[in-house]
């Protein structure tokens, strides 16, 4: 028992110490070989030290920050789910290394997304506010060099800060949270999440309903990120009033763009209480570490800095807007976390009554209203100017555009992936998991849920492979988008064919094993394996035609192109007869022609 729970860990805690031990005993044939002045040997334990270094550093960056994270939000989170350590302790006893992926993976959309709002409040702030954290959009920023070039305790001191910074966020937007939400409203939690059920409705559905429609659908959309832009814009010009800080937060271009030429002319004499160091490289004293640290970047390159106006009690000043932003962000995260779950339940206990429900369904629910709600508001607010004879015009657009992109949905995200997932389940899933003595069953919510994920990678696929009609049609249908949406076009160009292809590949077999092959006059157990085999069968004759086919046409361009290789000389063809009796009779060809 010692020695399973002492492995569990050993593929990590193995990778790392050898990583170590090598760069060590790296470290220490370097300073002998330049203490006997073997400099070839010097120079070949440096690149390989580097190397190893390099591969330490990308290790614990990928794989060890982002297990940390994810850890770190599970223990936080863990009163949310009424579950304990325990529980932890037991699910990873029984699958260490899923539940270490698991974990992983968690740790790796938190990091992502956390570096995607990093982005996003680049965007709004004045340019040298956010100086201590790295810009990724920075065309001189290299990881790279930058692990080759930094000592080893840099790394150490920067992986440290950030392990900090990350678990204090977790700590205030979900440890605290939970804690102020079961003080608050003792029953709102916990969230019923049933990890494993033998209800036809698995984990892989919900996941698939997060990852492949809600996610992408609230999180990547072009709006969804200007409203957020919006909000964060409106809590910095609210802040920097609020504090006296709008010229440290936003900069005084906003303000003085009328003023900005006579401003520029007098940039040798700025006037007390302002920061320029564009003709100044190296800064003064009082000017902290962030001018600093950005009149070192601009050495290297183009890197912009505003000047500011610092007022009185400027340290005092920042400390309350810290002490704000954490506020805000408390708040912020008990309305994400109460809010969208109890819309979706009061929604459907109209229809579920007090049955518990998966709370991710209701969190998808209560995201999409909250959403449409603010969407309708805006679009509202929008036409109001307008009058009411452009209102009316624009809603009897808008219910035309909404009817067909419901029949658009219909076909392209609901029929396709339906057939599409009942064919991956007659031609791969049952044949491997059912034996021929028992029946299988089908459940069209799960065949739906896989067929949305094999829709989406054949579509995938499908852009990123050669030039042929359904990649033109997608890319069409992706052009127009939801405002032009020709429901013709998609009908008799892309949903017309596929459900065609997709029908007859499930109606083709069942009909040969149901119909012609009893009318033969086979035994009843031939019959059941015929209905059971047909499909992977004709998937294997399907299979071997397409590659054979595929190797015909290679053989027959490799035969073309040492034909080629061996008889055309420039444009004429030489030494080569088609047939040799009517050599005599064959005109020469004519130079220009191939």
């Amino acid at each position: 028992m010692g020695s399973l729970l002492s492995s569990h860990f050993e593929g990590l805690i193995t990778t790392i110490v050898g990583y170590i031990l090598l760069a060590m005993t790296l470290i220490l044939c370097h300073g002998l070989a330049a203490l006997v002045r073997f400099q070839r040997s010097r120079r070949l334990l440096g690149v390989c030290y580097i190397v190893v270094k390099v591969s330490l550093l990308v290790v614990v960056e990928i794989g060890v920050f982002p297990l940390i994270c994810g850890w770190w939000l599970d223990i936080c989170s863990l009163e949310m789910f009424d579950a304990s350590l325990k529980d932890r302790e037991l699910s990873f006893k029984s699958a260490p290394g899923t539940t270490m992926f698991l974990h992983w993976l968690v740790g790796m959309v938190y990091v992502f997304y956390f570096a995607s709002f990093i982005l996003l409040l680049r965007e709004v702030l004045r340019p040298g506010v956010l100086w201590f954290l790295r810009n990724l959009n920075d065309p001189d920023f290299n990881p790279v060099q930058e692990m080759i070039h930094l000592p080893i305790y840099r790394h150490l001191r920067r992986f440290i800060l950030s392990v900090v910074v990350f678990g204090s966020i977790v700590l205030l937007m979900l440890w605290l949270p939970i804690r102020l939400i079961k003080l608050l409203l003792p029953t709102f939690l916990p969230y019923n999440v049933m990890l494993y059920s033998d209800a036809p409705v698995s984990e892989l559905s919900l996941e698939l309903l997060l990852l492949q429609v809600v996610l992408p659908a609230l999180l990547e959309q072009g709006h969804t990120r200007q409203w957020l832009k919006g909000l964060v814009r409106a809590w910095t010009v609210s802040a920097g009033y609020l504090l006296d800080l709008h010229s440290y937060l936003l900069g005084e271009q906003e303000d003085n763009d009328a003023n900005q030429p006579v401003n520029n002319n007098n940039n040798n004499n700025p006037p007390p209480g302002h920061h320029n160091n564009n003709n100044n490289p190296a800064p003064a004293v009082g000017e902290g570490l962030h001018a600093a640290h950005q009149a070192i970047l601009q050495q290297g390159g183009p890197v912009g800095f505003q000047p500011y106006h610092r007022p009185l009690r400027f340290p005092f000043r920042i400390v309350l807007l810290i002490a704000f932003m954490c506020i805000t962000l408390l708040v912020a995260s008990l309305v994400c976390l109460t809010l969208p779950v109890f819309t979706g339940r009061w929604l459907m206990s109209f229809w579920t009554g007090n049955s518990k429900i998966h709370e991710l369904y209701t969190a998808a629910c209560g995201l999409y209203v909250c959403w449409l709600s603010i969407r309708g508001v805006t679009v509202l607010l929008a036409w109001m100017p307008q009058g009411r004879t452009v209102i009316l015009h624009k809603v009897q657009e808008w219910t035309l555009m909404i009817l067909k992109t419901l029949v658009v949905a219909l076909l392209v995200a609901g029929v396709i992936p339906l057939l599409l997932g009942l064919l991956f389940e007659l031609v791969i899933v049952a044949p491997l998991r059912v034996p021929l003595d028992q029946t299988p069953l089908f459940y069209p919510w799960q065949d739906w849920a896989l067929g949305v994920l094999h829709a989406k990678i054949i579509a995938a696929i499908t852009l990123m492979g050669p030039q042929w009609w359904l990649k033109t049609v997608i890319e069409q249908v992706y052009a127009n988008g939801i405002r032009n949406i020709d429901l013709q076009f998609i009908i008799r160009k892309l949903a017309a064919p596929v459900i065609s292809v997709l029908l007859l590949s499930l109606c083709v077999p069942y009909v040969i094993a149901a119909g012609v092959v009893p009318a033969v006059g086979v035994t009843p157990e031939m019959e059941i394996l015929m209905q059971r085999r047909i499909y992977p069968f004709l998937l294997m004759v399907v299979s071997l035609i397409g590659i054979l086919s595929f190797q015909i046409r290679q053989f027959k361009r490799l035969y073309e192109h040492i034909k080629n290789d061996k008889y055309l000389v420039g444009q004429r063809l030489v030494n080569y007869e088609r047939k040799a009796g009517r050599a005599s009779s064959v005109p020469p060809p004519n130079p220009v022609a191939e």
